[in-house]
């Protein structure tokens, strides 16, 4: 007899993408049904995300009332409004593995979205979103780099680019970087390794395509915390994207391949007791969970799992090792913090909010729900409105503080989450806070310039 839910934490399977049957569309289709029908049944996730609202609507709309009514070709609907945040397998699913029903929503949605890829049905204007390496390199250019925030900021030219490569001409849009992170950012002050109980004593830092290329500060207020704290750190000789964008889209192809650039570089930073670090939660996340999933015993790949760390999980950690300062001179006030969905995924607990309310006359609001940017989502013409809509019970719940008060600063580990937030006060009129990454809202309470 089947037990009614899940008492134990939910495991993952390893995602079989080289079997011979996970691009055969008849049987995902029919596994698709199968998890389709558990939801109908339980509809616990229906303020998720769009994938489950549109779901429910299909099957109560059809003629039976039931998953067997609906037109398979109406399951691509369902599968389109999913953007892997996992939520629903992390802290809703009563049915996860190891339940015996086995229901992993997010990587069944990632084996249909495979499968649409490779019939070639994704458009070329969300491959190129989805290519941050080849747009980042842009960066640093002078000229370029003036001719592209402008076009970002220009109503004409986002028309344009609404019709030529569905980009809302609403969404806000990440600058160019004039100097790239990985090109700027000085060597580590500190030079002694001292390594705790829990943490090793030097760093290697994973820039990721969004800090190099579109907002380094953010990396050069981790670097700034590491020196206070005197930890060494060097910079990853050579990295290629996470591969995070391309899983999204279902092209495993370049999942792959940005792997087989990254893993051989990043384990011998492993195997030379560095913890690596990467301040982007889905960059984390893919070395923490999604990489090791697709390539299960390959032994480097689990390596670079073990070694790598969120940075307030690392700073967290260092702290019951009894090895960062806790002194902090500057007071924040008042700060509403979100903790994004791949943050949350990996199961650090809430380590960012730990640091900051160790910060002296500052009052941390921590909202626990999804911001609906997730990536290319909240950008593209067809779901940017959709992602506004998913984000506003957390603009609303960021907009003032338990007492009351309204912030100073909003904040969110996910820096593109964190934009869309901002984006989310000013069109909902809900105040003008400042918006600071966490690592900058902790360089300033130290102090540092």
């Amino acid at each position: 007899m089947a037990k009614e839910g899940n008492l134990e934490a939910p495991t993952r399977h390893p995602i079989d993408w080289k079997g011979p049957d996970y691009y055969n569309e008849e049987s995902t289709f029919k596994e698709l049904e199968r998890i389709f029908d558990i939801c109908h049944g339980c509809r616990r996730c229906v303020s998720l995300c769009g994938s489950f609202p549109t779901l429910f609507d299909l099957v109560d709309e059809s003629p039976t009332m039931e998953v067997d009514g609906v037109k398979k070709q109406d399951y691509w609907k369902v599968v389109d409004q999913c953007y892997m945040c996992d939520l629903c397998y992390m802290t809703k699913c009563p049915y996860t593995p190891p339940h015996e029903w086995n229901v992993d929503f997010p990587h069944t949605m990632l084996r249909a979205k495979a499968i649409k890829f490779q019939k070639g049905e994704v458009k070329t204007s969300e491959k190129l979103l989805a290519s941050t390496d080849v747009h980042g390199q842009l960066a640093g250019i002078p000229i370029v780099v003036q001719v592209v925030n402008a076009v970002n900021t220009t109503k004409v030219a986002r028309k344009a680019m609404e019709a030529v490569l569905d980009v809302d001409q609403n969404a806000w849009l990440p600058a160019l970087a004039t100097r790239k992170f990985r090109s700027s950012a000085p060597e580590a002050k500190a030079t002694a390794v001292v390594d705790g109980v829990k943490t090793p004593g030097k760093v290697a830092i994973y820039s990721t395509c969004y800090i190099n290329y579109n907002e380094p500060g953010i990396g050069h207020d981790l670097l700034k915390i590491l020196d206070h704290n005197d930890i060494p750190y060097v910079l990853v000789e050579k990295e290629s994207c996470c591969g995070m964008p391309k899983l999204e889209l279902g092209d495993l192809d370049s999942v792959n391949t940005a792997k087989e650039a990254n893993i051989p570089v990043l384990a011998k930073y492993a195997k030379d007791g560095f913890a690596i670090l990467a301040a982007v939660p889905s960059c984390s996340l893919m070395f923490k969970q999604e990489i090791p999933l697709m390539y299960p015993d390959e032994a480097d790949v689990q390596l670079v799992k073990a070694a790598m760390w969120d940075p307030f999980e690392y700073l967290m950690a260092r702290k019951r090792d009894g090895l960062i300062k806790t002194e902090f001179p500057v007071s924040l006030g008042n700060v509403s913090y979100q903790i994004p969905c791949h943050g949350r995924v990996q199961n650090i607990g809430k380590k960012t909010e730990e640091m900051l309310k160790m910060i002296p006359e500052t009052t941390i609001n921590t909202i626990e729900r999804c911001s609906g940017h997730a990536g290319t989502f909240g950008v593209k013409k067809a779901t940017h409105e959709v992602a506004m809509k998913i984000g506003k019970p957390v603009f609303k719940a960021m907009a003032t503080m338990k007492d009351g008060t309204k912030p100073d600063y909003i904040s969110s580990d996910c820096p593109l989450g964190g934009h869309h937030i901002a984006q989310g006060f000013e069109v909902n009129g809900l105040g003008a806070p400042e918006l600071n990454h966490p690592l900058t809202l902790v360089r300033k309470a130290y102090g540092l310039e």
